[in-house]
Parts: structure tokens; sequence; C-alpha cells
């Protein structure tokens, strides 16, 4: 072999040899959730209807609450029929019980003296489930041990059975309950729950789900817990004063809170539910693979500030 011809060959093996010794490109960077919503455009978002939606009045601040008509539209009409009597204004918080719920209502509901609820009734039928047909639903990928398929419709964490033809709102983090006696139609709405712990979904399809909070939950999770049965509290000092609960629509524009819900039913949204259910960033070394319904968060934002066009 020539020394051109071997030079040549000594090239080519040191090519190789650097080429070999560059290192594999980097996998792109798995995107958070908040790169997710960083991403996301006005029409990934919604704004809460305020003839469907309740502001509680408590001492440290508002929570706000949006009602779910189409799991109950009867005791969301009741329920609002109660807030426009101003029912629930200087009543109060009367449980709190570790990992379950907070309650509220009338303490001396049943007896003399107990408030009267004006135009609104004391107890509905039942609204445990509807039909599916006709609700939009978005199914998770993952099965669900509670019911044959799980997802939201609209924003409501929700459950289905397509054998029944039945759909459900489920026991979730936030869920705005209707508190009852034995009789299922023994509800109305002149008692109701939050969910402040570990999703109960044993009464998924026992109880009528009527709303979820959207904002102040920790007004409600951190509130001192009742030292009775049940958490109840034993002592009238112990509760938490009602200040008000008003529909939104009745308070003037100028003091509602604007906030924005990510829709559930877009491909920003599916984007989010596949990135928190194969966790990759750079903290999780172990990705679960699988989500179930209460642990997908519903992002809420306070609206940005609308950009006007240029010379506005």
């Amino acid at each position: 072999m020539n020394r051109r011809a071997v030079a040549l060959s000594s090239l080519l093996c040191i090519s190789a040899i650097a080429v070999a010794a560059e290192p594999a490109a980097a996998p792109p960077k798995a995107k958070t959730m908040a790169d997710i919503l960083a991403e996301s455009k006005a029409s990934d978002w919604r704004r809460p209807d305020p003839e469907n939606t309740l502001y509680l009045e408590l001492p440290r601040g508002r929570v706000v609450i949006e009602l779910a008509p189409t799991f109950a539209p009867l005791h969301v009409a009741n329920i609002k029929a109660l807030a426009r009597g101003k029912y629930f204004d200087g009543l109060a918080i009367t449980r709190s019980q570790d990992n379950f719920v907070v309650q509220w209502g009338d303490p001396a509901a049943g007896e003399p003296g107990a408030k009267a609820l004006g135009d609104a009734k004391r107890s509905l039928p039942a609204e445990f489930t509807r039909d599916s047909e006709g609700l939009a639903f978005t199914a998770l990928p993952d099965r669900d041990g509670w019911a044959p398929q799980s997802g939201f419709a609209g924003n409501i964490p929700a459950a289905r059975d397509t054998t029944s033809g039945k759909s459900w709102p489920t026991h979730c983090y936030g869920a705005l309950g209707v508190g009852r006696d034995v009789d299922v139609d023994s509800g109305g709405g002149s008692e109701l729950y939050v969910v402040i712990g570990q999703a109960p979904r044993q009464l998924d399809r026992n109880i009528t789900i009527a709303g979820r909070v959207l904002q102040g939950m920790e007004l409600l999770s951190t509130l001192e817990r009742g030292t009775g049965p049940l958490g109840f509290y034993e002592k009238p000092e112990q509760r938490t004063p009602i200040e008000s609960i008003r529909v939104a629509a009745d308070v003037p524009a100028t003091e509602r809170t604007a906030l924005e819900v990510l829709r559930t039913d877009t491909p920003r949204f599916a984007e989010l539910v596949a990135a928190r259910r194969n966790r990759r960033d750079e903290w999780y070394k172990v990705p679960a693979g699988y989500i179930d319904v209460c642990s997908v968060p519903i992002p809420v934002r306070v609206p940005p500030p609308e950009t006007k066009p240029a010379g506005g």
C-alpha cells in the first residue's frame, strides 16, 4: 500500500473514532404542567357562568364554587333559591372532619327556631346519576377502580357506565355535595359539604353532587377540626360563621372574582393529562404510566390582561 493510501486509511479511522466518541443527542426536555399552560391559547380556557357560580363569603375570604346543573339541575336551582333568599347568611360551618369533609347549614335545622327556607324546597328527588346521552364526556385512558370509565364532563370529574347508559360526578377533592338523611330523597341543598380529604369515591352515586370549588379551598381545608363525632363542632364558638352566599350574577361586576378554567375537551388538556400520568420531569425517576380522575388537576387562573390592537 502506498503512502497516500495509508494516510487516507488513517484519516478515515480517526474520523470514525471521532464520530463514535461524540455524545448522543440529549432527549428533549419533558414538558411540565407549567410549560403546557404557558403554551396555551385563549381558546383553551373558559370563564364560568356567573349564573351558576356561588360566592361563599367567610371571615377569612371568599370561596368560589361552580355549580353543576348538567348533573343536578333541581338541586342547583334550589341552592340558588336559598342563596337568593339569603338563607345561608348568618349560618355557620358546623363540621370539619379530618381527611373527609367540611359541612355547613343551620345548626338548629329540624328544631324550633330553625331558619325558614323561603321559596326553596326542603327536599328533592335524588340526582345521583343522569343519562349519558347528550353528555359531552372526555374519557381518561386508564381504567377506574370505581367505574367502567372515568373522565370529565365539562369542569366536573365524572364517571360513566356504557352498559347502563348512566353517568355521575365523582367525589374528588373540592366536590360540593348535598347532605341527606337515610332517605335518598331527603336532601335539598340547605345542608352542603365540600370534600377536603382523600377522595371518598364510595360516596359516588349515593349523594347528589352539585358543583366543585374553583378557588379558596385553603379557607375550608385548614379549618380547625371538629372535636365531636364525625367532626361536628361541640360548641357554637368553634363554628366558622358564614357572612353570606351569593350567586355571582347577583354581585356587581366590579366585585366578582375573575377566573378562567382550562377546558377539558381540548388537545391542550389531553397533553396535560399525558404529562401528569407519565411524569418525566427531572425530579421523577419512575413514571407511573397511570392516573385516576381525582388526581388530574383542572387549572384555574386569573384571566391575563386583554391585549389591545396596535394603535387601539
